[in-house]
């Protein structure tokens, strides 16, 4: 029941994107999102429902969908739109499995809210407002997800390795006495650092755990490798994977 639920809301949202964007066919849609052309017409004749991964490839290619909504029913089919004081209320946007168990909804900061998330990282109410976007995990999913926007080009250099700006980044919080009293595992991942100054997505090259210092490192050769002060850092993540919005 939940997914056929699930897919009628789908199906409300992309009639709804379709007219805005003057589309006709459910093809033009479906290549928009980058799927086969006759997995919507599926959908909308109720032949199969909408899967988690469409839902994720369409709110790639439209992220003012609300993909909390298409889930769960709850809030505004779209994130600009505010919603009544009491779908807010309702919204749970911490990380949380939906029925596979694998996929979660997970918090998202964008670009624009990283200055509200410096303040706010501790505050439940602040974390509960954030939108929330799906992640399938590979395996079973345990600790604190949260996913950031990219902003700006220090990690872009050109290569498959660049992350550039708008691309989601889905992370897991490294508690903060692994990173306090013991090295990071600085060669199998990047790492979104939360800094008193601000959000940052690093390569890390060198943990000084007797100095309790970090040296970041930029993709872009345009910014300087920095070593920061692990005492001015409130959080660090490991970036598990990336969601890159269709680009032209």
């Amino acid at each position: 029941m939940d997914a056929l639920e699930r897919s009628k809301r789908y199906i409300e949202i992309i009639s709804i994107i379709m007219q805005e964007e003057g589309m006709t066919k459910d093809a033009d849609l479906a290549s928009v999102v980058g799927v086969e052309r006759s997995i919507i017409p599926k959908v909308r004749t109720g032949k199969q429902y909408a899967s988690i991964e469409l839902i994720v490839k369409t709110y790639a290619a439209y992220p003012k969908i609300n993909t909390d909504y298409i889930l769960t029913g709850r809030g505004s089919m779209f994130n600009q739109e505010q919603g009544t004081s009491e779908n807010k209320k309702n919204v749970q946007n911490e990380a949380k499995p939906l029925n596979d168990g694998i996929t979660m909804l997970v918090p998202l900061v964008n670009q624009y809210a990283y200055a509200g998330y410096l303040v706010g990282y501790q505050d439940n109410t602040y974390l509960d407002s954030l939108p929330t976007i799906p992640f399938t995990a590979d395996h079973e999913a345990r600790g604190n997800y949260v996913a950031f926007e990219v902003k700006g080009d220090s990690m872009n250099d050109g290569t498959e390795e660049s992350y550039l700006e708008g691309d989601k980044l889905f992370c897991r919080e490294i508690p903060q006495h692994l990173w306090a009293d013991s090295k990071l595992h600085i060669r199998k991942w990047d790492f979104v650092i939360v800094h008193e100054e601000g959000i940052l997505v690093k390569r890390i090259i060198n943990h000084d755990v007797e100095n309790h210092t970090i040296t970041v490192h930029s993709l872009n050769d345009f910014y300087p490798d920095k070593v920061i002060d692990l005492a001015e850092v409130r959080q660090i993540f490991n970036v598990v994977e990336m969601q890159r919005p269709k680009r032209r």
